[in-house]
């Protein structure tokens, strides 16, 4: 059965450039995010912005929303996303933004309705903490940050 996610275009948003995430083949995981925006912005090298895509969601309870780097953005001209993935909690029903960051050489130019990210939505399970004395032996251990080695 499929969830629904229910989508608003929010007000501030309201123009032309708006586009509802899309999924761009039948096998993707993502839906690529738009930026809402009304005229192009630049990012400089290391500088970083906050791109609307001028929509809100309603996510499932027990779901997530993942918002990811486009793989071309990042190759191409070395924009990604900081705070990747950022999680948008199912009772979060704010404006969608992405905080895109140039670590590239050259400046590079947002227009309005580029695809800018991408929005994996996953299964979030109920869990519950168990405070306990000792943890079960694992063949890892204690081991932590390159201990398997280059």
């Amino acid at each position: 059965m499929e969830e629904k996610v229910i989508i608003k275009i929010v007000p501030e948003g309201e123009n032309k450039n708006i586009k509802l995430p899309v999924k761009m083949s039948p096998g993707a995981s993502g839906f690529d995010l738009s930026a809402a925006i009304k005229e192009k912005i630049k990012i400089l090298p290391g500088q970083r912005k906050l791109i609307s895509t001028g929509i809100r969601i309603e996510i499932p309870r027990g779901y997530e929303g993942q918002i990811r780097p486009r793989s071309g953005l990042a190759w191409e001209h070395g924009v990604t996303i900081l705070n990747s993935p950022g999680t948008i909690d199912s009772d979060y029903r704010g404006t969608l933004k992405i905080i895109l960051i140039n670590l590239g050489e050259e400046p590079f130019e947002i227009s309005p309705g580029d695809r800018i990210a991408q929005l994996v939505i996953q299964k979030v399970p109920e869990v519950e903490f168990v405070k306990q004395g000792e943890l079960s032996d694992s063949l890892r251990g204690h081991k932590g940050f390159g201990h398997t080695g280059r």
